[in-house]
């Protein structure tokens, strides 16, 4: 679905990548050519990177007094984008041998917590990596908490001890890894699972091994106060939460550090530790029928006609929207925050989309 293109906010950083804290680099001209104008909203950062130069369009204030103007260090809550990282943490798991991508999802959780179904393979931490466990897109009795703060928090209510106890009564869809089956509930069970592993939670989990290392100093799932207010149908939302599940959605980032992070994405011999994990999470484990269309670790992959790849995920709370996508072969990266819910008609994402689709042509 195609959507009209908004005129472009003001703002524009642009040089080639550089270490934080540097001096900023000379203006590049091609680079703001290919993405022109980003959409529009209380809040909207674009941030990209392609042959290790780097663009940044800032536009707005981190709410609507216009007191304090958005910028690389204003933190969005990324929501599905979370699972991304979750899908990094399983790599680095899977490298140190903490873990394996085979390894029954039974093997983490307490005797007789694990969900239940007939015949075939268990359910395993790859299954839950790939949207193949089966299991269904939310949690078993989350509505029922939900509706009276569904416009809000809809899983603030919802904690991990009485996840466990109901994961044993999760029906489970069909034959673990026989078909794509989009789950909340399981790539935020892979979040706990790891941080089980590791004898940890989630939030200290993605603090030492994944945003120390890459130096994500704006990176975390804390609803702190300097994050943008988030806004839905033009009302000011309170922070997300999701405590049984961070993995799913409780991430919050800044373009400074997604920029960071699309940078180790595209390069990941230059991040040391974390390199063969880096690697790992955009190789393709399954192609959809019928479309080509495939599953990394999380990430979705979509092959171009010129021989090239798209990796990409989206992300929607109630009050902000986000877009990360990255191609390895012609070294872009882009990502698109904006402190409004997504609209019915997905015009942010699906312009945001258009952009990195564009940008990560080959030249």
């Amino acid at each position: 679905m195609s959507h009209p293109e908004a005129a472009a906010p003001p703002a524009l950083r642009l040089g080639p990548a550089a270490a934080p804290n540097s001096p900023e680099p000379a203006p590049a001209e091609r680079l703001s050519s290919l993405l022109g104008a980003a959409p529009q909203g209380t809040a909207v950062v674009v941030a990209a990177i392609r042959a290790g130069e780097r663009l940044l369009l800032c536009s707005g204030s981190t709410d609507r007094t216009g007191d304090r103007p958005v910028d690389a260090d204003t933190r969005f809550e990324l929501g599905s984008v979370s699972k991304t990282y979750t899908a990094l943490l399983l790599a680095e798991a899977v490298a140190r041998g903490e873990a394996r991508y085979d390894d029954p999802i039974a093997r983490y959780l307490p005797t007789g917590a694990a969900p239940t179904h007939r015949g075939g393979p268990p359910i395993t931490l790859l299954h839950l990596a790939t949207h193949t466990s089966g299991l269904p897109r939310l949690p078993p009795g989350l509505l029922a908490s939900a509706l009276p703060v569904w416009s809000t928090v809809p899983y603030g209510r919802y904690g991990e001890q009485r996840l466990l106890r109901s994961l044993g009564d999760v029906r489970v869809g069909g034959r673990p890894g026989s078909r794509v089956r989009y789950s909340n509930l399981g790539v935020g069970l892979l979040g706990l699972l790891l941080a089980r592993a590791a004898g940890t939670d989630y939030p200290a989990l993605l603090d030492d091994r994944l945003c120390r290392p890459l130096g994500l100093t704006r990176t975390d799932c804390g609803p702190d106060p300097d994050q943008a207010t988030g806004y839905w149908h033009g009302r000011p939302r309170p922070p997300w939460r999701i405590p049984a599940l961070p993995g799913a959605g409780a991430v919050r980032s800044s373009a400074g550090d997604l920029l960071r992070y699309l940078e180790a994405l595209l390069d990941p011999d230059r991040a040391a530790a974390l390199g063969t994990a880096l690697a790992e999470v955009r190789r393709p484990r399954l192609v959809l029928p019928r479309t080509g269309d495939g599953l990394c670790l999380v990430w979705n992959h979509r092959p171009r006609p010129a021989g090239h790849a798209l990796l990409f995920h989206s992300g929607g709370t109630r009050g902000f929207t986000s877009f990360v996508g990255y191609c390895p072969e012609t070294r872009t990266g882009l990502a698109a925050l904006a402190n409004t819910t997504p609209g019915s008609g997905g015009g942010f994402l699906q312009t945001a989309y258009d952009r990195f689709r564009a940008l990560a042509e080959p030249v």
